[in-house]
């Protein structure tokens, strides 16, 4: 897995420049793209503005990159021409975990705690890897043309206490080169998926998937499956009042964590329970219900109606309403007024 310092750097605050050192402010969401080609610069607004060297053998790099919960996630995509041997320093200053997502090649790539020290562990598909703060990487591949991997980094201590937890697992200390978990690695992989995800309901979703693999990676398992209690009538009122007032903004599910004094893991359970949902499906259902509300009893039209419940435009709102309901809402509109 190859997440070397020569790429373009997103901050959480969505700036991005030619990285130069790991570093983390822990605030904000940002979401950006960066390319770079093998003795070029980054592509694009705000790219880095003189050529950047890229390791040997690696063609291009691009990076997308965003911050959910104080955790920063970078997606990465190289085109290689053969070996490569890189030094992994981005964020080495925080608890990284890595997933390789794609590869193609003759020699799968791997992770290494030394340059010339190849991984003990056998090649696995879906690999992960778990390194503590300030440990080296190293990505190597005898032979390798393309690699998608993506990178979670984040402050373990700041973690910890953000998302309550109490008692970490070994892991937290321990650092793993490869291994195998099919839970964790989806939960990786939908987080990518999101970066690029404009809609409000994306920061609800992003905070749900980075507390679940927060809990996944780092919680001692206390209770058996199927034991987790709902909100309470209260805690479900002030939730549907919060989300209902602040519609359709972003919210950030350590705001409703908060509110109920839960921890974020424990809340999305809880809330589920309640609701059958999880707080980003009912953000988004409600915002629908919403649309319903202003197609049947408004005239306005289509592109007001999707800005006016957060989506980014018409094609976005109409993809989605069809997704959710099963038909346009221009024909929703009609058949319900005829």
């Amino acid at each position: 897995m190859f997440t070397a310092s020569l790429e373009n750097f997103v901050s959480p605050s969505g700036q991005r420049d030619a990285y130069i050192g790991p570093r983390w402010d822990g605030a904000g969401t940002g979401q950006s793209d960066g390319l770079i080609s093998a003795g070029g610069v980054g592509s694009g607004l705000g790219a880095a503005s003189s050529a950047v060297e890229l390791p040997e053998n690696v063609a291009m790099v691009k990076t997308s990159s965003r911050c959910w919960n104080g955790m920063i996630v970078d997606l990465n995509e190289r085109a290689c021409t053969g070996r490569v041997l890189c030094q992994l320093e981005r964020h080495e200053d925080l608890t990284r975990l890595g997933a390789q997502l794609e590869e193609v090649g003759r020699d799968p790539a791997e992770t290494r705690s030394a340059a010339n020290t190849p991984n003990p562990l056998g090649y696995q598909p879906r690999h992960l890897y778990f390194a503590p703060a300030e440990m080296k990487l190293w990505g190597h591949s005898a032979d390798i043309r393309y690699v998608k991997c993506a990178t979670i980094s984040f402050p373990f201590k700041v973690i910890q206490e953000r998302l309550g937890i109490v008692q970490p697992a070994g892991l937290a200390e321990t650092p793993q080169l490869r291994f195998n978990d099919d839970r964790l690695w989806t939960l990786i992989k939908l987080l990518t998926e999101a970066i690029d995800d404009v809609d409000p309901t994306a920061q609800l979703y992003g905070d749900s998937l980075t507390a679940a693999i927060a809990a996944k990676l780092l919680v001692r398992a206390t209770e058996p499956k199927g034991s987790y209690r709902g909100l309470s009538p209260l805690q479900l009122k002030d939730a549907i009042g919060y989300l209902e007032d602040r519609m359709p903004k972003k919210v950030e599910l350590s705001a409703l964590a908060e509110l109920a004094g839960l921890s974020q893991s424990h809340y999305c359970r809880a809330f589920k329970v309640s609701t059958g949902l999880a707080p980003y499906q009912w953000q988004l259902q409600a915002r629908i219900e919403r649309a319903k509300d202003l197609l049947l009893t408004t005239n306005r039209p289509l592109d007001d109606v999707a800005e006016a419940t957060g989506f980014a435009d018409a094609v976005h709102f109409g993809r989605t309403f069809r997704r959710m309901i099963g038909v346009p809402p221009a024909a929703w509109r009609v058949d319900r007024h005829t």
